[in-house]
């Protein structure tokens, strides 16, 4: 048994703790904003914040993360989350979304950080998402924007 906090909901799962929490959270428990892209760590599709830390749910297994606060694109909420999807939205920044959870989860972390990040600091927070659509200019432009609309 391991107990998680998921979208501020606590979950006791009876699951095998090797199982990777992209997997539990999908196929178990039915949150499905949570995108598999590689499986591997390296597109970025799954994030999640953990423990309000981005983190790729397709490695990380379920059993090591005992008591931890887990929160999917579902559960996304605050100031630099709604500016990141009103510029989303304002910037027509998705093609075919698949990467779009992961986006936006990397997005508002960043905004959470640097309320005023630059080319090259959005570029570095950005670089561990992969984009098949490679809307990449669309992307920082509407995080530029979701932070000026926070300044102002």
């Amino acid at each position: 048994m391991t107990t998680i906090t998921i979208n501020g909901t606590q979950r006791t799962l009876d699951i095998d703790p090797d199982t990777p929490l992209l997997w539990v959270l999908r196929d178990e428990l039915r949150l499905t904003g949570t995108k598999f892209g590689c499986g591997v760590a390296q597109c970025g599709a799954c994030t999640v914040m953990l423990n309000g830390t981005p983190r790729r749910s397709c490695v990380t297994p379920v059993g090591m993360i005992e008591g931890a606060d887990v929160t999917t694109i579902e559960g996304m909420a605050g100031r630099e989350f709604d500016a990141i999807q009103a510029a989303w939205r304002a910037l027509d920044v998705p093609q075919c979304g698949w990467c779009q959870s992961g986006q936006v989860m990397s997005a508002t972390m960043l905004l959470q950080q640097l309320p005023a990040p630059s080319d090259q600091q959005i570029d570095e927070a950005m670089a561990g998402n992969a984009c098949r659509c490679a809307t990449y200019h669309r992307i920082r432009a509407a995080i530029h924007d979701a932070a000026r609309t926070l300044e102002g």
